[in-house]
C-alpha cells in the first residue's frame, strides 16, 4: 500500500507528485499552489519509504520498472482521466520511466532535481556529483537513526553542505522520522537518505528512449545543485521534444517555499 497526500478539489483535474522517494519532497507551499490553480494535488511515497508499505529496506524485490507500474496503477485509480505526472530526484526517474511505460496514463510531465539515467556510474556526457560536495557528505559520521532529534540535526548538516535551507531540511526530517513506521534504525536511515532506491534492479535504460515522449515536459532545476548538477537538467530538456527547463537560479537540491510559485506556474501552463 502506497502512503498518499490530497490537496484541492477530487474533481479537479490530477496533478500526481512522486516522492524522492517520500513525498515531503515536495513542499507543502508547492502543492498548495497548484491546488490554488484548480488541481486536485496527490503525492505520494514510494515504495519502502514514509507511510507506504516497508519490507526489507535492505534487500528490495521489485525493480525501478515496478515502481513505474505502481505510478500508473495510482494515477488510473485516483482520476480516470490521464494526470499531469511529476517527479523529484529518484522519484523523477520513476516518473521518466513511468511516462514511457504508461504513455496512456499522463497528460504531461514535469521532472525537478533529476537526471536521464539510473543510480550508479554516470554517462560520460552528464555532469557527476561535485566531488568535494561529496567527500563533505562521506567524511560525516551516521546519526543514531532511532534518536529524531539527531536524524533532524543531520538532516541539517547535510542541507547546508548541499546549499538547502537547514532549517527547512530540519523540519522536513523531523516529519519524516514521525511518519516513518517504527523507529528501527535501518528502515529509519533508509527513508531519511533513499538507499533503498540505489538498491534496486533500475534496468532497463531509459535514456535512450526519451524522444518517445509525446506529452508536454517541464523540467526544473536548482542552478546551484551538487548533487545533479544543472547540465543534467539541460540534457533532459535537449533530448525530451519541446520540453520547457525552469532552472531556480537561488535554488540547489530542494525547492524552496520562494519558487514554490514560480514552479506551479511552469506547472500549470503544461
Amino acid at each position: 500500500m502506497l502512503g498518499v497526500e490530497r490537496f484541492g478539489d477530487a474533481t479537479a483535474s490530477l496533478v500526481l507528485l512522486a516522492g524522492g522517494p517520500t513525498m515531503l519532497s515536495w513542499p507543502d507551499a508547492l502543492c498548495a499552489a497548484l491546488a490554488r490553480g484548480e488541481r486536485h494535488v496527490v503525492r505520494y511515497d514510494l515504495r519502502d519509504s514514509g507511510a507506504s508499505t516497508t519490507l526489507d529496506p535492505k534487500a528490495p524485490a521489485y525493480t525501478l520498472r515496478d515502481l513505474a507500474a505502481d505510478c500508473a496503477a495510482l494515477a488510473r485509480e485516483l482520476d480516470d482521466r490521464p494526470a499531469h505526472l511529476a517527479g523529484i530526484g529518484v522519484g523523477g526517474m520513476v516518473a521518466q520511466v513511468a511516462a514511457l511505460d504508461h504513455p496512456d496514463a499522463f497528460s504531461a510531465l514535469t521532472l525537478a532535481g533529476t537526471r536521464p539515467v539510473a543510480p550508479g556510474r554516470v554517462d560520460d556526457d552528464l555532469p557527476d556529483h561535485d566531488k568535494a560536495t561529496m567527500e563533505r557528505l562521506f567524511s560525516r559520521s551516521m546519526p543514531d537513526w532511532s534518536d529524531r532529534a539527531a536524524v533532524a540535526e543531520h538532516a541539517a548538516a547535510v542541507a547546508e553542505i548541499l546549499g538547502d535551507d537547514p532549517a527547512a531540511a530540519r523540519r522536513t526530517a523531523g516529519r519524516i522520522w514521525d511518519r516513518t513506521p517504527g523507529t528501527n534504525p535501518a528502515v529509519q536511515m533508509a527513508n531519511q537518505m533513499g538507499l533503498v532506491f540505489s538498491k534496486l534492479n533500475c534496468r532497463p535504460r531509459w535514456r535512450e528512449r526519451l524522444r518517445e515522449l509525446a506529452i508536454p515536459t517541464s523540467v526544473v532545476h536548482g542552478r546551484r545543485d551538487p548533487f545533479f548538477p544543472v547540465g543534467n537538467a539541460e540534457a533532459l530538456a535537449r533530448e525530451i521534444p519541446d520540453a520547457r527547463l525552469l532552472v531556480l537560479e537561488r535554488a540547489a537540491r530542494a525547492i524552496p517555499d520562494a519558487a514554490a510559485g514560480e514552479v506551479a506556474t511552469a506547472m500549470l501552463a503544461r
